[in-house]
Order: C-alpha cells, then structure tokens, then sequence
C-alpha cells in the first residue's frame, strides 16, 4: 500500500467538500503557468483571420508561450489571475467534486450499484452548480490570464479592484458573463472528468488489476484528464473568448463560437489544445491523487481523536 490506509469509515459529505477545495488549490498552484499559456493561445488571432492570425502569431506553442511570457512580461505574468483561481477552486471545486458522491447517491436512491446514467447527471448537476456559485472567480481569473502587459499599464490593480471595475462597468451582469457556455463546458468536464475517473478506477479494481492506492489513482486521473480534453477544449476555448471579450463584441455565446468559425476555421476551436491537456492531465493527477489522500488523512485523523485513550 502506499500513501495513507484506507479507512473502513466511508468519508462524510465534509471531509470529501473541504478535502476536494484544498487538493484543487494545491493543483492550481502547480499547474497555473499552463494554464495561463492555454488561454493565452486561445484568444490569440481572435480578431483576425486564420492567415493573417498563423502569421502574426506572438505565441507559439506551450514552451514557446511561457518563454515568451517571461522574456516580455516576467516570470510573475505566469500567475496572474493566481488569487482569483485559488477562489475559484475552493468554492468551484468543491461544490463540482466533493458533493458529485452525496448526489450520485441522491440520483440512485442509496443504491451501491449506479449507472452511467447516474453518473453522468450528478457530473452535470454539480458542475452547473458550481458555476453558479463560482463565476464572478472565472471571469476575473480569465481576464487577468488573457492580459499581456508588455509596454501598458495593468488593466487591473488587484483582484478585489477587478471585481468592483468589472461590476461598476459592465453591471452585475458583467461578472456573469460566459455563464451559459461556462455551464456547459463545466457540465462536460465535469461528466467526462469525474465519471471517466470514476469508471476507470471501478474497473481496474474490479479486475484485480490494481489495488486501491497511490498507482491506481494516478493512472485513472491521467486517463481522465485525456478524455476530457478532448471532448471539453471546442467548449472551452469558447467559453475563454467569451469571458474575455470587450462590452458588445459578441452578441452570445453562439455568436462567438459562429464568428470563430467564419474567421478562423474548425481549427480554431482546438486552439492551445496541448497546453489545455498538460494541464488538465497534470491538474488531474496533482488533484485526485492529493484529495484521495486528503480523504484517507481527515478520516484518520477524525477516527484517532475519536478513539479512546
């Protein structure tokens, strides 16, 4: 066994909502520079056509993005909008993964035996929830990210300022913005993250092929975060474009991803896709390897101050 033991104790509803938040943190401290370039190379070009965009493009590539990034802006523009993705995972996250087994358990009525079905409407339950609650964090995360600051001024000072510029100029609204799209891709993510780690872990120890530990969480979080990237990253770079737009660029969602498609072409919606997958793969691992942990650890952690001396 490595890592911590598991406990026979199943772990409550607390344990699994303040464990999922911290491991999420945790991730996004180690993988915010990737995800900074991802959206960085998703709105790149997005006012210029597919030549004109391949010709003129500042960022080329993960590695070529971040280099550039630290040679024009410095080493700290890799973690801009750091203070609103903390806010955003420990309320997103936690509400999208820790609550996904109290309401997998809700759909099946207590059952132990859940299908796909089950799955996948407690993944797009809890994710559309959890952007209700965290959206305001999101847009303020993607506009400090997509701000390239070379030769100008900040657009904002800070993130409390952010939130306030944000809601005096654009309204209430303004800090809501993307939440369509934004649903949509969390659902998606959501589903294809949570039940693809899900169904991956059931089965490889079903069949004997791992053991419940440290390997076996690493394998399914990496797979998962394959999948999800593909079926996320059309969504997702919409949903970028969107949150990050000036008052009156697009009309709607639908209207941003249609003007993509006529001025960049099909391609432009797998923009910063290896970006989009070194993060989400090594996010996955970092996140579901450290909150199975989490779990072990609160839960044994509760059961010694519960024991009797």
């Amino acid at each position: 066994m490595v890592g911590f033991k598991a406990t026979d104790v199943p772990p409550t509803a607390t344990v699994k909502f303040l464990g999922a938040g911290t491991a999420a943190c945790i991730a996004d401290l180690i993988t915010f520079p990737l995800d900074t370039a991802k959206v960085r190379l998703q709105i790149q070009g997005e006012r210029q056509g597919p030549v004109q965009a391949a010709a003129s493009a500042q960022y080329r590539g993960v590695l070529g993005t971040i280099l550039t990034m630290v040679r024009t802006e410095g080493p700290c523009s890799l973690y801009k909008g750091l203070v609103a993705g903390l806010q955003r995972q420990m309320s997103f996250a936690s509400i999208r993964i820790g609550l996904y087994d109290s309401v997998k358990q809700f759909y099946t009525k207590g059952s132990e035996h859940a299908g796909i079905g089950s799955h996948l409407l407690a993944g797009s339950t809890t994710g559309a929830l959890a952007v209700a609650v965290a959206q305001p964090t999101d847009v303020v995360k993607v506009r400090f990210q997509a701000h390239a600051q070379a030769g100008g001024g900040r657009r904002y000072q800070s993130t409390i300022e952010a939130y306030k510029t944000i809601a005096r100029e654009e309204g209430f609204r303004g800090l809501w913005k993307g939440t369509s799209p934004n649903v949509a891709r969390n659902a998606v993510v959501n589903c294809a993250e949570l039940v693809t780690y899900d169904l991956i872990k059931d089965t490889l120890l079903k069949a004997n092929l791992m053991t419940d530990d440290l390997p076996c969480h690493f394998t399914s979080a990496f797979a998962a975060g394959f999948c999800t990237t593909i079926i996320a990253s059309p969504v997702d770079v919409v949903k970028t474009r969107y949150m990050n737009s000036a008052l009156c660029q697009y009309r709607s969602a639908g209207h941003c991803a249609l003007t993509m498609l006529q001025k960049e072409g099909p391609q432009a919606f797998y923009k910063g896709f290896m970006p989009s997958f070194l993060r989400l793969g090594s996010w996955n691992v970092v996140m579901f390897v450290t909150y199975e942990q989490l779990k072990r650890a609160l839960m044994a952690a509760c059961a010694s101050r519960d024991a009797p001396f």
